[in-house]
């Protein structure tokens, strides 16, 4: 079996690294080309360059777009209680840090509690 090669828009991952920022925001969704062209935020540009450097990198800036120097990097996303480690592959090109890292759990629900079924109203309170 063949795997088939990932593009972008019909571009291959090493054509988008080679690009600029304004010519890569030209082919980016509305959203992320709207962050792109208002410019980053400080921490953002921090961001990016611990990212060049490093491989293992902690970050608070959920806020920032994927792009395609970031891939083959590992990012530990804060979650707001714990920072979540995730793998940049290419097809998070374009997306959202934040939108891979989940800040609620799913509820797990324990026995019902007082005045949740009819037979519950005869149990004493103490």
């Amino acid at each position: 079996m063949v795997k088939k090669e990932f593009t972008y828009y019909g571009r291959k991952l090493e054509e988008l690294q080679t690009m600029s920022l304004q010519e890569l925001a030209a082919i980016l969704p509305a959203r992320a080309r709207r962050c792109i062209r208002r410019g980053f935020t400080p921490a953002q540009k921090a961001f990016l360059k611990r990212i060049e450097k490093k491989n293992n990198v902690k970050t608070q800036c959920r806020d920032m777009v994927i792009l395609p120097v970031m891939v083959g990097k590992t990012v530990r996303i804060h979650t707001g209680k714990e920072y979540f480690t995730v793998m940049i592959t290419e097809e998070m090109i374009g997306h959202y840090i934040g939108e891979f890292s989940m800040t609620r759990k799913k509820v797990q629900h324990s026995a019902p509690g007082i005045g949740a079924t009819k037979s519950s109203a005869s149990i004493s309170v103490r």
